[in-house]
């Protein structure tokens, strides 16, 4: 009887050992897998950003020419005598009407407000991803400091992890710059 207990407590202890480590093991995981998400959102800012920009650039530059297109009919028809005022007003109306045509829905506004909110939204995501391995890594380490993990983590060689700090250079926003 005795020995059935000693091997009932010896497996409860090997159980309890498997528990610990296995929970070590996911915790460090998660902090990995934490630390991998901040680098998928800096290069998803890193690919998206300069092309976002681009178009928006693309947009604007359209729209000037347009806008310049519209002001020069403007400016040829206030310089017109007033007798062939009715006529130049018609060609003039009708080459307006022709660029609304072509140009129907001028996009340069919400595409700089797609770019701003684009922006935003990466950056709280990088954000948010370097919070999450910061608090992986609390809880990762809280675990590698409780008794009795703390002997199993000595056993095993874990290590604690460092909290995310970011370096100077990298603490300035991206510079977003509209010219060429």
């Amino acid at each position: 009887m005795i020995a059935l207990i000693n091997v009932a407590v010896v497996l409860v202890l090997i159980a309890i050992y498997v528990v610990i480590y296995n929970g070590l093991v996911k915790s460090r995981m998660y902090t990995q897998e934490a630390w991998s998400q901040i680098d998928v959102q800096l290069k998803r800012r890193t690919d998206l950003i300069p092309n976002l920009v681009n178009t928006v650039k693309g947009y604007a530059k359209h729209e000037k020419s347009t806008l310049a297109e519209v002001i020069s009919l403007r400016n040829q028809l206030t310089q017109v005598p007033s007798g062939d005022h009715q006529q130049a007003m018609t060609n003039s109306l009708k080459s307006i009407f022709a660029l609304a045509e072509s140009y129907p829905d001028l996009k340069a506004n919400q595409e700089f407000g797609k770019l701003m909110e684009e922006l935003t939204n990466t950056e709280n995501k990088i954000a948010y991803s370097r919070q999450l391995f910061n608090s992986s890594a609390a809880s990762y380490n809280m675990k590698l400091q409780q008794f009795p993990s703390n002997i199993i983590a000595g056993i095993h060689h874990f290590k604690n992890v460092e909290f995310l700090t970011v370096p100077e250079a990298e603490k300035a926003e991206p510079t977003v710059s509209f010219e060429d």
